[in-house]
Order: structure tokens, then C-alpha cells, then sequence
């Protein structure tokens, strides 16, 4: 009964895992999805840290161009000047609040509109998710954790570097690269009304225009301002609001790694103490039961 169960479940589990290659035979002029390039991130690894430049490039991006769509319901303001963030201080913060209009209720318990203060979350810039699908037709996903949601299969045999190497950077990989994916439809592609075309995307087709050009956002710290820049400080930014006390963890994580090695080292030491004095007595009788045998 037990191999039958599990010859059902192998089975079931071929069955779909061979679903989208029939998709995919089924029709021809859908072009495989490509992995994301792998980019070189400044937190990637045990010892990774976050690039204060980066992220207030890509909150830069977040604020002007991709906050008009989506939300960041998980993130309040005061959040930007957490440790290890943004480095933003109290004051930056309080001034940044201040210019968003917060809706609010009143003593009487009337609604009303307010500036933001630091404890506020971001705005979402729909009221609700039917608001949002009567604009774009379908609603813009939240971006407070999409950079840990998005991600991708790497395949046999990466997945078992990956677990040597601590690689865990796929969702920000995705992000760079479907911002910069985007072109035209290969021929033979059949493209909905309204859609568009990303090689990163699943199935290509997407209902996201692409939201960024070369220029459009102005950098003061001298950083190249060009899409293939955009994507990557904009998914730096968004890896850090889905991990915002990733380089707490990481020191935390290395102060157990050292305490472990110490107390390892303690315990052997303890136990060849302990031993010793226990094999002491022991290989002195042995000793006296040979002399004996002897004579």
C-alpha cells in the first residue's frame, strides 16, 4: 500500500512538473523564459552590508516613479533611519514625512487629511485593490516583500552550489532584470491589447509598461543614469524593505559562528581534562598487572 501511495505521488509529481514543457510544446512561438543575469550585489553573503548610496538612489526611484502605482504598505517612515539602512537621520525623515498628505479621522470622527509624521506608513496610491484594477486592469502587487516573493528556479546542479555559496539574491536578480527586459515581441508573437513584451517575465507578457528610460531620474552623487543603473538600485532598495535588518543578521549570525568555535574548543579541552585524570589511575594499574605477570 505504502509503494503505491508513493508511486501515485512520484507520478502526480511528474505529471506537473512536465505541465509547462507542454505549454510550451503546445505552442511554439512562446520563447523560453532566460534566467536573470546574476549581478554583483554589496549584501550578497554572510558578510554582505547595504550600499547607503544605492538604496537612497533606488528609494529615489521608488518614490518618483514606481510609488505612483505601487504601494509599500509594510514600511513606515521612521523605518528609514534604521540602523544599517538608508542613513537617513530623525530630521530627514520628519521633513520627508511631512510632504505626504495622510488620510486620517478626526476627534468627531470625521475623515480628514493631514501631513505625515514619522510613525505613519507609505501612502498607498490607490484606496483599494478594485480602484487599482480599474486603472491598470489588473492591481499593481505591494512592494514591501516582492524582493524575497520574486524569485526563480536555478536548476540542477546551481541549487546545490547556491547552499555552499549562500546565494539568496534571486529575487533582486529578477527585479534588475525585468526592468530591464523589455523589447519588442519576436515575430511570430501574438501580444494582447494593453501588454507588453518581457523576455524575463513568465509567459512574456505583461501588463506593467516599462516604467523607466535613460535619464529620467536625476542622481546628484555622479551615478550613471541609465535603465540597466535604475534596476539595480531600485531592486537593491526593494531587497532592503523586504530585509530590512539583513545586516543586523548577519553580525548576529557571526558572533554565534565565533562563540561556537570557542565553546568547541573549551569542550574538547574539558574533555581531554576529564579523560586524562580518569585514564590516569587506569594505565597506572595496567602497569602494576603487567609487572606482576612478568615476575
Amino acid at each position: 500500500m505504502t509503494r503505491t501511495i508513493t508511486a501515485l505521488l512520484l507520478a502526480a509529481a511528474l505529471s506537473v512538473a512536465a505541465l509547462p514543457a507542454l505549454a510550451q510544446e503546445g505552442n511554439s512561438s512562446v520563447p523560453p523564459t532566460p534566467p536573470p543575469p546574476q549581478q554583483s550585489w554589496s549584501f550578497a553573503g554572510p558578510f554582505g552590508t547595504y550600499n547607503q548610496a544605492q538604496l537612497q538612489r533606488g528609494f529615489k526611484i521608488f518614490k518618483e516613479v514606481c510609488a505612483n502605482c505601487h504601494s509599500m504598505d509594510y514600511v513606515a517612515f521612521r523605518n528609514l533611519a534604521d540602523p544599517g539602512g538608508l542613513g537617513y537621520s530623525d530630521a530627514q525623515v520628519e521633513a520627508l514625512a511631512a510632504t505626504y498628505r495622510i488620510k486620517d479621522i478626526d476627534e468627531q470622527g470625521n475623515p480628514t487629511e493631514r501631513s505625515g509624521r514619522p510613525a505613519d506608513y507609505f501612502p498607498a496610491p490607490f484606496p483599494n485593490e478594485l480602484a487599482a484594477k480599474a486603472t491598470h486592469g489588473v492591481a499593481p502587487p505591494d512592494m514591501s516583500t516582492i524582493a524575497k516573493a520574486r524569485t526563480y528556479s536555478r536548476g540542477f546542479p546551481w541549487f546545490i552550489f547556491d547552499a555552499f555559496t549562500a546565494y539568496q539574491e534571486q529575487g533582486p536578480d529578477y527585479i534588475a532584470a525585468l526592468i530591464n527586459g523589455f523589447s519588442d515581441p519576436p515575430s511570430g508573437f501574438k501580444l494582447p491589447e494593453g501588454r507588453y513584451y518581457n523576455k524575463y517575465f513568465p509567459g512574456h507578457v505583461i501588463a506593467m509598461p516599462p516604467p523607466l528610460q535613460d535619464g529620467q531620474v536625476t542622481y546628484d552623487d555622479g551615478a550613471p543614469q541609465t535603465v540597466e543603473q535604475y534596476g539595480k538600485d531600485v531592486a537593491a532598495f526593494l531587497m532592503w524593505v523586504a530585509e530590512p535588518k539583513l545586516v543586523q543578521r548577519h553580525r548576529t549570525g557571526f558572533q554565534v559562528m565565533i562563540f561556537l568555535i570557542v565553546l568547541s574548543g573549551l569542550l574538547y579541552f574539558t574533555k581531554k581534562k576529564v579523560w586524562h585524570e580518569l585514564e590516569a589511575p587506569r594505565e597506572a594499574a595496567h602497569g602494576q598487572d603487567l609487572a606482576k605477570t612478568t615476575i
